[in-house]
């Protein structure tokens, strides 16, 4: 099937992927008169008494926000916030087969940081939560910082903490398979844009002592010169403090892990080569990974993740967030932190028994339905015990 001409033809047939239904009916004038005026008078003042109140007496409580700016629109770049609606809508719809959330889009008509946040700010009494989505770095971690001050609703930038979430249950069932630890293994990262970014703080939260992280201009390291304006990958590099100089090539040598979130074919099956034996292959490059599975099996890869649904072990962002809002929504968490993260995390890998893994099955299938479930059970707990859930 030719995916782009068949999706533009069903989008114009579809002129939208979602609608508003009402849950209550107004077939009579009574029926009017409870919906809205003059009963509804009497909810509106309990809610003025104690905001808190909108969670029960509104849908606010199972409703979020997808926001995005239209800079980093699903790899075709900077192209407004009207191009990106069909991909807000898509999410939206995700969320709702998902995870039961109700979802809308905002495509916000502004790439500066403070007119983003405030925007989402005013709003926020609307919804639940805010799911960022497809806001180019380093703008998305300053708007996501200071919503985060700003809001008393979980704050997400799917891109970079769902990216994280399912990394890193890939990477702990590729380790069970190994029989290793995160904590004894060298990982190697291209790619220090959102997604690379949370992933690796997210790894070392979790354990990750060996890392070594690669952008455009190659390792970084503390001190080098270009990172002076760049406060976030200064950080990083701080923690890492990596010994090896030079491009991705140099970095990959020796090491057992590498996790590719950057741009196609920047990986050669001699580079796998110079890995540790048996590595452990995530190249997320999308639709062309930074390696094609078969030749980094064919240089000795154990096992290899990709964006892709057309090869095993897919690492796919839809396994994380409608379980993880579901779970924040249903305690009315005040936040997402990095508790219910690893919680979410540890979630998805174990709902593959030791038994069942496989070097091409490290991951649940994106339909099956103990997903949702599982992780907004993790996620609800997680909540609780870090003290951010109300309810």
């Amino acid at each position: 099937m030719d995916y782009a001409k068949e999706a533009l033809e069903r989008h114009y047939q579809w002129k939208g992927k979602l609608e508003i239904t009402p849950r209550v009916p107004v077939d009579s004038a009574e029926a009017l008169a409870l919906a809205y005026t003059p009963g509804v008078a009497q909810p509106c003042l309990e809610i003025q008494k104690d905001p808190e109140k909108s969670f029960e007496l509104t849908r606010r409580w199972n409703t979020v926000a997808v926001v995005t700016d239209g800079s980093a629109i699903l790899g075709l770049g900077n192209i407004g916030p009207e191009a990106g609606m069909p991909v807000m809508e898509g999410k939206c719809v995700l969320f709702k087969a998902f995870g039961g959330v109700d979802a809308i889009p905002l495509c916000v008509r502004s790439q500066k940081v403070e007119e983003i946040v405030r925007t989402i700010s005013l709003l926020s009494g609307s919804f639940g939560g805010i799911n960022l989505e497809d806001i180019a770095a380093p703008r998305c971690f300053e708007v996501e910082r200071l919503l985060k001050e700003q809001c008393d609703i979980p704050i997400f930038h799917d891109d970079q903490h769902g990216t994280a979430i399912i990394v890193a249950s890939a990477l702990l069932n590729a380790l069970r398979l190994k029989g290793r630890e995160l904590s004894s293994v060298k990982v190697v990262f291209s790619g220090a844009g959102a997604a690379g970014t949370a992933i690796f703080k997210l790894l070392w939260k979790m354990g990750m002592r060996q890392a070594v992280l690669c952008d455009i201009n190659g390792v970084v390291y503390p001190g080098r010169p270009d990172l002076s304006d760049n406060p976030a990958l200064s950080e990083l590099a701080e923690m890492t403090q990596p010994q090896v100089r030079g491009g991705l090539a140099e970095a990959l040598v020796g090491a057992d892990v590498f996790v590719g979130v950057s741009a196609p074919r920047l990986v050669t099956p001699e580079m796998v080569c110079s890995m540790a034996k048996d590595p452990i292959i995530f190249a997320m490059a999308n639709p062309v990974p930074e390696i094609m599975p078969d030749e980094a099996l064919a240089a000795g890869a154990f096992v290899v993740g990709t964006g892709r649904s057309d090869f095993p072990n897919q690492i796919n962002n839809v396994l994380v967030f409608p379980g993880v809002f579901r779970g924040a929504l249903d305690v009315r968490a005040k936040d997402i932190n990095d508790e219910m993260k690893i919680a979410a995390a540890h979630a998805i890998a174990e709902l593959i028994p030791m038994e069942e893994l496989r070097t091409d099955y490290i991951l649940p299938a994106a339909f099956d339905p103990r997903i949702c479930p599982a992780v907004a059970a993790a996620v609800a707990d997680a909540a609780r015990r870090s003290g951010v859930a109300r309810k």
